[in-house]
């Protein structure tokens, strides 16, 4: 017989496996096709990121008219720059134009003040002509003078000399007038061009006063727009930063969005998960709560044997009246039954060194970890624990240690494991044990401060063999 703690914390257990697995169901971890829970912002986080996408849009849609302001701005400086450009062009065909008319006026006053010295040269030798014709004429007659070709014995003849004479006089007289004339309007050119050098001049400076005038406007301005590109060059700066901030805002907002659908599509998978676990443990409880013949060669492994976590030297329990035999079980029946008695267990809390062939039982302490989280105090199982009470319903009795465990049975390739088999971690088995479930889930009772749940199998540091206890 167990002793009176021991049956005292059993007590509770034979109320019926169906009110444990409906308390333990609650909780029950996530099987393997739900992945961990991904993040669920809140509303609030998602308000006010939307807030941040509001003030993002204010903040660049108040650039975006700075930046349209500056641009109007620009094509105005644009358009005066191109007009003060076009009066340098302008005062540049003035001042070319005025450089031409100087440099024509000083060719032609250079001309008139040649020609007024070849008039006044020929007046000169006009004048000296006729001066030594009156001279050589009146006083000093030679033979080859024009008087002794004139001269002539009568009075008439020397009238019709001294007529002859003086219409000479006259015609030297008259071209030595006209040279004057000539020289007089040669004279009125020379001052005539000497105006028109001088007004030319006064058009050269002024349209080199109007260039240099219109470079400094042209300058003036291309500073302005300078100015105002370097202002709408900022503005751009700004506006794109703004711009870069409202899509992160925009993205974030849509991220958390995303986050929040993601979660709650997580959920909804998680929820249909549990659900279909906790279908199925119930229907695994029901038909383990049925199987007498499972409970009762569990209770046979049971009898007679010391608790697991008994440390003081006493005597073993005796045994009770011989009960009957029961039938042997094998196949996927026994499989089947091996399951159940696992999935029955679903949500049981862990304690370390707890449960046996009959069920969880009370932990032990490790001096650690286990104690920290009161296994010791706490009815449940621990991995080992959990596959002796599964395997027990078949009558199989394994030993309290998954080390030990990994040595009983047959061992196959673990990627060729299958429903029923159990699988380990560590050297030689010696850190962790779980039952196979198929597609890629186990139940295991996996550390203090967990419960008995359906989870993937962890392929990091499995060992490469899976244990089959039925063929």
């Amino acid at each position: 017989m167990r002793n009176h703690r021991e049956v005292a914390y059993r007590r509770p257990l034979g109320i019926a496996l169906g009110l444990l697995m409906t308390t333990a169901l609650l909780l029950a971890g996530p099987a393997v096709a739900v992945p961990p829970a991904p993040p669920n912002p809140s509303d609030g986080e998602i308000a006010d990121a939307g807030a941040q996408v509001d003030a993002g849009v204010t903040e660049v849609g108040a650039l975006i008219n700075q930046v349209a302001v500056v641009d109007q701005q620009l094509q105005q400086l644009d358009g005066e720059v191109a007009r003060k450009r076009e009066e340098v062009n302008k005062a540049l065909v003035d001042l070319q134009n005025a450089r031409d008319a100087a440099d024509a006026a000083a060719a032609f006053v250079v001309q008139t003040e040649r020609e007024l010295a070849d008039a006044g040269t020929r007046v000169g030798a006009a004048r000296r002509n006729f001066d030594q014709f009156a001279a050589q004429a009146y006083t000093r007659p030679a033979a080859e003078s024009m008087v002794v070709y004139l001269a002539a014995a009568t009075p008439a003849a020397a009238l019709d000399q001294a007529q002859l004479l003086a219409l000479v006089s006259k015609n030297q007289q008259q071209v030595l007038d006209g040279l004057r004339r000539a020289q007089v309007d040669q004279g009125n050119k020379n001052s005539s061009a000497r105006q028109a050098k001088s007004a030319a001049d006064a058009a050269a400076a002024a349209a080199e006063q109007a260039k240099i005038d219109a470079e400094h406007a042209v300058a003036a301005a291309k500073a302005a727009l300078d100015q105002q590109t370097v202002q709408r060059d900022n503005l751009l700066r700004q506006r794109q930063d703004a711009q870069g901030r409202l899509d992160f805002a925009r993205q974030h907002v849509a991220g958390l969005e995303g986050q929040r659908e993601a979660y709650l599509t997580w959920d909804q998978q998680r929820r249909a998960e549990e659900a279909a676990v906790r279908a199925a443990a119930a229907a695994a409880a029901a038909r383990a709560a049925a199987d007498q013949n499972a409970q009762g060669r569990a209770g046979q492994l049971g009898e007679g044997k010391r608790p697991h976590t008994q440390l003081e030297n006493s005597p073993r329990p005796r045994q009770s009246t011989p009960r009957p035999s029961l039938p042997s079980i094998g196949g996927s029946a026994a499989i089947e039954t091996v399951v159940d008695r696992a999935m029955s267990q679903l949500g049981v809390i862990y304690a370390w060194g707890g449960g046996d062939e009959d069920g969880p039982t009370l932990g032990i302490r490790d001096g650690g970890v286990a104690d920290e989280h009161g296994d010791y105090n706490k009815v449940g199982f621990d991995c080992s624990g959990l596959m002796i009470y599964a395997f027990a319903g078949i009558g199989v009795s394994l030993p309290h240690y998954s080390g030990y465990q990994y040595n009983m049975g047959t061992r196959v390739p673990v990627d060729q494991r299958a429903r029923g088999d159990m699988l380990f971690w560590g050297p030689n088995g010696s850190q962790h044990v779980a039952l196979y479930l198929g597609d890629g889930q186990m139940i295991e009772a996996p550390e203090s401060g967990s419960v008995v749940r359906v989870t993937s199998v962890r392929e990091g540091g499995i060992m490469p063999y899976a244990v089959r206890i039925v063929s």
